[in-house]
């Protein structure tokens, strides 16, 4: 009988999409909360996935089998197992169908980054958010890795005074950075390009390091490296339209064969039950070739920001570089706040890889430094993390499953207004590129004229 209250006291969620970045949540709530946590159903085009989902849950976890449901019963799905949350790890163009129809059937929503790719979603989301009363919470998980956290106690103690301007170069090497142009994000229409799916992440590390918002985005950027047009212009010659399978690719430095075998970190058992295995039901090819057609997004972006607080950032984004990390620069009228992290040979663990980001024997390096304006320079330690990127999964999965919530001063959940700010550069960055000009952030939101 007190098992029976204990259980029925439980938090329920339901989780839609079971490709490679379930897993976190899967995990999470049958494992380290689930004490307060319960997983009720799950959704997905794919049976086959959902599938491998329970299989996952009753070996790894000694977990019940959870009840499934293909997408077109998602209604069903909230009816029957009567979620108080619904987890959203859909592909990024459909988060706001999902979003908003949890919504409407009365449950809280928990989406995954970015929380959607356009502003005319980004509207929808904000009307659904007023017409129901109901919650959105974002998972920007780089919020919870210690530098992240360490470079927010050090603005928000003064280090540098004023925030003024922001540089951000960022690059991925050719095992992360490749990847994108190989699954579903490659096509803008249903990624909304790099700068909204990937570097969501960086805008908002940034609008929250800085506690401003964005006022007005120029941006360049194209597709100058993956792409079968550009790998004809280097004189090689990809005929094959993906990897398994082919034996032209063997020897690809940039292939990625879901045939069961590890490959550069990433576990081949657990890509080819989600995707391969799958392939039949879904269409969807995970593996597909990087310097195919069908290519529309950029790999190639730089972008300056205006903010309502004055500060401006200069942003970069390259995705074929032979080393993973950053350079970031913040300066203030008292000082200079210096970052360089280099993570080596890159593993995306929800996508299957190892649990830590670093492969075995690779060298990470990271750098903090403060100069203050009239001072000695120092540097300043941060310890490291654990586990899938840096500690930050299992950081925000503490606090975001937390039935005793603790005060955070930091403010690291990021709200739906947190996860618009970041959404809104990326937007227009877009149009930028377009246009050729600068971009109203607050115009493009409200439909009014577009360019500054």
């Amino acid at each position: 009988m007190v098992n029976q209250t204990v259980m029925s006291q439980k938090q329920r969620y339901s989780l839609v999409g079971t490709g490679g970045r379930a897993r976190l949540y899967v995990d999470a709530l049958a494992d380290t909360q689930r004490e307060h946590c319960r997983l009720v159903s799950m959704c997905d085009r794919s049976q086959v996935r959902m599938d491998y989902y329970n299989r996952h849950l009753q070996e790894e976890h000694q977990h019940g089998v959870v009840p499934t449901f293909k997408a077109d019963r998602f209604e069903e799905m909230i009816e029957t197992t009567r979620p108080d949350i619904v987890i959203v790890c859909t592909t990024d163009v459909m988060h706001h169908e999902y979003i908003i129809r949890a919504m409407e059937s009365g449950c809280d929503v928990i989406s995954e980054k970015p929380m959607t790719v356009d502003v005319g979603k980004v509207q929808a989301i904000r009307d659904a958010i007023q017409r129901t009363g109901r919650s959105l919470r974002v998972t920007f998980n780089l919020r919870y890795w210690p530098l992240a956290m360490k470079i927010r106690e050090l603005l928000l103690e003064g280090v540098v005074g004023k925030p003024m301007a922001v540089d951000f170069s960022y690059v991925l090497d050719t095992s992360h950075g490749a990847d994108y142009f190989r699954r579903w994000h490659r096509e803008k229409d249903q990624s909304g390009g790099l700068l909204v799916h990937k570097s969501t992440h960086h805008f908002d590390l940034v609008n929250w390091w800085i506690e401003g918002q964005p006022q007005s985005v120029y941006a360049l950027g194209d597709l100058k490296f993956y792409g079968k047009a550009n790998a004809e212009s280097r004189g090689e010659c990809y005929e094959y339209g993906r990897y398994t399978d082919e034996v032209k690719a063997e020897k690809d430095p940039f292939s990625m064969p879901l045939d069961g075998k590890d490959h550069r970190g990433f576990r081949g058992s657990v890509l080819r039950s989600l995707y391969r295995e799958a392939e039949a039901e879904t269409g969807y090819i995970r593996d597909q070739n990087v310097f195919g057609e069908g290519i529309t997004i950029e790999d190639t972006m730089a972008v300056m920001v205006r903010y309502n607080n004055g500060a401006v950032l200069n942003y970069s984004l390259v995705t074929y570089c032979s080393w993973e990390g950053f350079r970031l620069a913040i300066t203030g009228d008292k000082g200079r706040l210096e970052v360089y992290v280099k993570y080596g040979s890159h593993i995306i663990a929800e996508n299957g890889g190892d649990e830590s980001d670093e492969a075995e024997g690779d060298e990470y390096q990271e750098r903090l430094e403060v100069f203050p304006m009239f001072g000695h320079p120092y540097k300043v330690d941060v310890p490291k993390g654990e586990g899938s990127h840096f500690g930050g999964d299992a950081g925000m999965a503490d606090q975001l499953f937390s039935c005793d919530p603790v005060a955070d001063p930091l403010n690291r959940a990021a709200s739906e207004a947190d996860a618009t700010a970041s959404v809104l550069i990326g937007a227009c960055a877009n149009q930028s590129m377009q246009t050729g000009l600068p971009v109203n952030c607050l115009e493009l939101l409200e439909g009014r004229p577009q360019a500054e």
